[in-house]
């Protein structure tokens, strides 16, 4: 049992969490979208873990959005209430889950063919319950989504025809100007996105339909689309770890999410070999960034290695020694493990299972 010791302790590759940056930056989150006049539900699919939501729900979010709906059933079972999976649910199986979840909790669903819609309103009368719905409009990411305007008014059409499911109203996801650099062109072009979803919104409504949501914004882009008309809510959650790849997005926070890993070998002077592999901390997202090591050239993960190569000998650090890492992408690194520790001033105050891990379908 390592509570109670200082994180020093921790068996490694171990991931933990700075609980003092981590409840500053949930509380930075909500205050920022109270601000702003906008509700929060924030996405959980990096954060996997149920008692890290209900930080966020404790900090004023009323809600959560989930990937998959394996996840909103672990959520629900710890106690969550409102939840959208933000996803398309499709199988005979997964819909039948779908509408016994909806029992437990609040439950919404994303939906773009009006054949989903019969399917899932079909299960649902057999269960006789009602389904809320979000249609999802594709505003520029050429994912999943109705095309803007007339096509997801004819969608909004044929939900309120059918019994057993609600019109709750839109979502989208901007995603695809994350990588834009100069602010002022990203401001625009995420506001033009939005606009095909809000204008969408207004349309539905303006024919009559009731539109109590419209849903957006991740953590690369709330600062801009928490202030755009006609946007009801923010669905940004992993921005509160503000990794590395969050930190290149621009998002205003302070990291929080690291992996703790130990010094296995130092067989020559200008290599560090540590346990953090890509079964901890993967490849092909933004790179790891080590902590306290300096004249890093390049940061390379195996199967069970990192190997650390630096451009000066480094005789300080031995065999047994621990390195942190800030972690380079939290959505790709916090469902690798079991366990998050919750550390506060150096000693281990907690060890949350990460109950969402694996939660495929």
């Amino acid at each position: 049992m390592t509570i109670g010791l200082s994180y020093n302790h921790l068996d490694t590759p171990a991931l933990w969490t700075d609980l003092n940056v981590l409840e500053r930056n949930i509380a930075a989150l909500a205050k920022y979208f109270r601000d702003a006049g906008v509700q929060w539900r924030p996405h959980t699919k990096g954060i996997k873990t149920p008692a890290v939501a209900h930080k966020l729900l404790a900090a004023g979010a009323h809600g959560i959005t989930c990937a998959k709906l394996g996840e909103a059933e672990v959520m629900a079972a710890a106690g969550v209430r409102s939840i959208l999976v933000a996803n398309q649910i499709v199988t005979p199986s997964k819909i039948l889950r779908l509408v016994n979840l909806s029992r437990q909790c609040d439950l919404i669903v994303a939906v773009d063919d009006a054949t989903n819609v019969d399917a899932i309103a079909a299960a649902a009368r057999a269960k006789g319950v009602v389904v809320g719905l979000l249609i999802e409009v594709d505003s520029g990411m050429q994912r999943a989504g109705v095309a803007p305007g007339a096509a997801t008014m004819a969608l909004a059409q044929h939900i309120m025809r059918t019994d057993s499911v609600a019109l709750r109203g839109l979502m989208s996801w901007e995603g695809h100007n994350l990588g834009i650099v100069d602010p002022e062109e990203k401001r625009r072009s995420i506001a033009a996105s939005v606009a095909l979803l809000t204008d969408s919104a207004d349309a539905c409504r303006a024919a009559g339909m009731p539109i109590e949501i419209v849903s957006c914004g991740g953590s690369g882009t709330y600062v801009y689309t928490a202030h755009l008309p006609g946007v009801t809510e923010i669905q940004a959650g992993g921005g509160i770890f503000c990794d590395v790849t969050y930190q290149s997005w621009g998002v205003p926070l302070e990291p929080a999410l690291f992996v703790r890993s130990t010094v296995t070998s130092r067989a020559a002077p200008n290599r560090v070999i540590l346990d953090a592999g890509f079964k901890t901390l993967p490849r092909g997202f933004a790179a790891a960034r080590p902590l306290g090591v300096e004249n890093v050239e390049s940061v390379v993960h195996s199967a069970e290695h990192c190997i650390l190569t630096l451009t000066q000998p480094n005789t300080q650090l031995k065999i047994g020694d621990g390195v942190d890492f800030v972690v380079g992408y939290g959505d790709a690194t916090v469902f690798l493990h079991e366990v998050l520790h919750g550390v506060r001033d150096g000693v281990v105050e907690t060890a949350w299972p990460v109950l969402g891990r694996g939660k495929l379908q």
